[in-house]
């Protein structure tokens, strides 16, 4: 998962940094806009696209942002330690911003999702799933929405586990903000990561925001061994995340209590896709026991 070698120093990262942060001041411009430019060119760097004093203009902007963040670093594709995996993704981003501990990332990564209103079944399931991935040496990952993930992250800590947040906000932001603790006990002792801009998320109506919280959904598939659905509905996020995993070739697992919902259709819709569906997680196990 890890380059061999870096073709960055620091201070050419925060020009790269500043370089992606100025691409996504140009009109229409989403991850898919900026990983078809860069596929054009693949040994293109974002500081290829963009003229120098716009750089510097927004890295002028950025310095007060990161100097503001505790444990903060960044990931660029190509710095020796970006994760080779992402680049299963339809459109490969090629920055990741993070806090914390960035060798977590390289660890056997599961990734636990579902609904924002979870049943007490579905919190109980969670919890339960969540300790046996612990015990089983598995980090936890999850997205720090309400319901099933935040229930995810805090059992993974309360079992003495590890745990990754990717989030859909920019590390300075907290969504929802009653999470605000958790997401600063992942960011100070465990990983927390983003993909979203500061200044354009800053600068934009918050109804245009909404939309990077699926496409951390579709990073979060990329960046874990397979993503397990414990409970969600028929217009749920988390699908985004399913659609995601099978297309990377991850593993998709689906608890039996969604196929047992008659309400629900994606469930049977995604296991004819190749989705695994787990009653226990003895069939879990099975699953996840050729992952390195």
């Amino acid at each position: 998962m890890r380059n061999s070698t870096s073709k960055y120093s620091v201070l050419s990262i925060l020009e790269e940094i500043s370089a992606y942060e100025a691409l996504w001041s140009r009109p229409n411009t989403t991850f898919r806009t900026i990983a078809t430019q860069l596929s054009k060119h693949p040994e293109s760097l974002a500081s290829t696209l963009v003229a120098p004093k716009l750089i510097a203009e927004y890295k002028k902007s950025l310095l007060p942002i990161l100097k503001a963040l505790p444990h903060f670093g960044a990931r660029i594709d190509g710095d020796g330690m970006f994760p080779e995996h992402l680049k299963d993704a339809r459109y490969p981003i090629k920055i990741l911003y993070y806090q914390g501990n960035w060798e977590l990332a390289y660890l056997p990564c599961i990734a636990i999702v579902g609904t924002r209103n979870p049943s007490p079944e579905g919190i109980e399931r969670t919890q339960y799933l969540v300790k046996k991935l612990i015990s089983d040496k598995f980090a936890i990952v999850s997205g720090l929405a309400r319901g099933i993930d935040t229930t995810a992250h805090r059992t993974a800590i309360e079992a003495g586990g590890v745990t990754i947040g990717v989030i859909g906000t920019p590390l300075n932001q907290y969504y929802p903000p009653e999470n605000r603790d958790l997401q600063d006990i992942i960011a100070k002792d465990f990983l927390l990561i983003s993909q979203v801009p500061f200044i354009k998320y800053t600068k934009q109506d918050y109804r245009q925001n909404r939309f990077f919280f699926p496409e951390r959904n579709v990073t979060m598939s990329a960046l874990t061994q397979a993503t397990i659905i414990v409970e969600a509905g028929e217009t749920s996020g988390t699908l985004v995340q399913a659609r995601a995993a099978l297309q990377q070739g991850r593993k998709l697992i689906i608890l039996e209590n969604n196929f047992l919902n008659t309400s629900l259709s994606w469930p049977k819709k995604f296991e004819q896709q190749g989705a695994i569906r787990a009653k226990d997680y003895n069939e879990i196990c099975k699953h996840l026991s050729d992952i390195p």
